[in-house]
């Protein structure tokens, strides 16, 4: 059969998403069995309405249009978008970032290709702390770059000796994701100071600077503790984010990437940045939804509803006999498969109508994910099914 598509996309493709397979066989069992009585918790889709003020924003700028409003801008963004977005960071971080240190992204996903673009060369290593997001992947490939999985400790934590041990003269990055997607977990300041004291010697030992790029989605939905700001503890460091978790926005894909000031030549790398963000073809983020995040940067979806279904969710698997670290952030659970083969497990959940996805998808074997960002009914709906499958694993 003659190939019509490149030979290592078909191998991507056939190794892609777990999320998009098991999405996909929900949506066969709900044609079978009726939406009620099938329990997706596959997709980080959240059901949550945008907070308040962005309709109250939309429908101002709906009925007052600013002349020019869906025009080009520069590369980077509107420069009050980037200055709203600057004071905030500057306040969750006491470092003076300026506007000039915002590139406004197609969402985080758009900010991660344009910072790889901007940073590496062929060949050069990016590291990855597994459970990772698989996406990573993809988007280092993008950019000729070579990803290494790192394995984390046993609380999901980065372990520094294994980072330092995987780290060589091709090293070019390391990206983070606290809170993280799929464990929840978040970073506490010490691990940000150990891992700033090893990028800084890493980089003088290789005679170039090794980033640090944190990948910071729900940053804002954070439980009993406080997700500390990466630019406070790093110096070469790179944050990016999105308002498709704090404002419940996936679908509009707006985010930034943001740059510290203490960075050597930083005025190059926002250069760089910049540039590929026009020739990556995203050109500039959605004209629109920048001026409606502008009045939104301390505005946030409802977090205790998050809480209420994480609490749920976890209390009611833990005292099923499931095992978990349980989570500080993010709306996604990761507990321990029963069985060692975690798609085995998948498989045996989706008899009594539960799709979860395999660790395996994350670079974890041995795990699953939840994620609860689903209406709270259908958590309530589904406990019965873990009850019965529990039962069937003899927890």
């Amino acid at each position: 059969m003659v190939s019509v598509i490149a030979d290592k996309i078909n191998n991507f493709l056939t190794s892609a998403s777990w999320i998009r397979k098991m999405f996909e066989e929900g949506d066969r069992l709900r044609k079978i069995h009726g939406a009620d009585n099938v329990y997706d918790f596959t997709l980080g889709n959240p059901v949550n309405e945008p907070p308040k003020a962005f309709h109250q924003k939309l429908k101002q700028l709906a009925d007052n249009p600013i002349p020019g409003m869906h025009r080009y801008m520069s590369n980077a963004g509107y420069p009050e978008t980037r200055q709203a977005v600057a004071e905030v960071l500057s306040e969750n971080s006491d470092v003076n970032i300026r506007p000039n240190h915002i590139v406004m992204t197609v969402g985080a996903g758009g900010g991660l290709n344009v910072i790889l673009k901007a940073i590496l060369n062929p060949g050069d290593e990016v590291i990855v702390l597994a459970p990772y997001f698989v996406e990573y992947r993809f988007y280092v490939d993008n950019h000729n770059g070579v990803l290494k999985e790192v394995s984390t400790d046993e609380h999901f934590l980065p372990d520094l000796n294994t980072i330092a041990a995987a780290m060589t003269e091709k090293t070019r990055a390391v990206i983070i994701n606290s809170p993280n997607n799929p464990t929840g977990v978040v970073y506490p300041p010490e691990v940000l100071v150990k891992l700033e004291k090893l990028v800084a010697e890493k980089s003088k030992e290789y005679g170039r600077p090794i980033y640090v790029i944190s990948d910071e989605p729900y940053s804002k939905i954070a439980y009993d503790v406080e997700v500390p700001s990466v630019f406070k503890y790093i110096t070469n460091s790179i944050m990016v984010t999105s308002h498709s978790k704090d404002l419940a926005l996936p679908g509009e894909r707006i985010g930034y990437a943001a740059v510290s000031p203490n960075i050597e030549n930083v005025e190059l790398l926002l250069e760089a940045m910049v540039f590929c963000n026009r020739t990556l073809g995203y050109v500039n983020a959605p004209a629109l939804m920048q001026r409606l995040v502008v009045d939104l940067q301390r505005e946030s979806v409802d977090i205790e509803e998050y809480r209420e279904k994480r609490d749920l969710l976890y209390n009611s698997l833990i005292n099923l006999g499931f095992k978990m670290v349980k989570p500080e952030g993010a709306f996604y659970l990761f507990p321990k498969s029963p069985v060692p083969d975690d798609v085995q497990f998948a498989q045996l959940a989706l008899k009594h109508n539960i799709l979860v996805v395999p660790g395996a998808g994350f670079g974890k074997p041995g795990y699953f994910r939840l994620a609860y960002c689903i209406d709270k009914q259908v958590i309530e709906n589904s406990l019965p099914a873990w009850k019965a499958l529990a039962k069937e694993l003899n927890l």
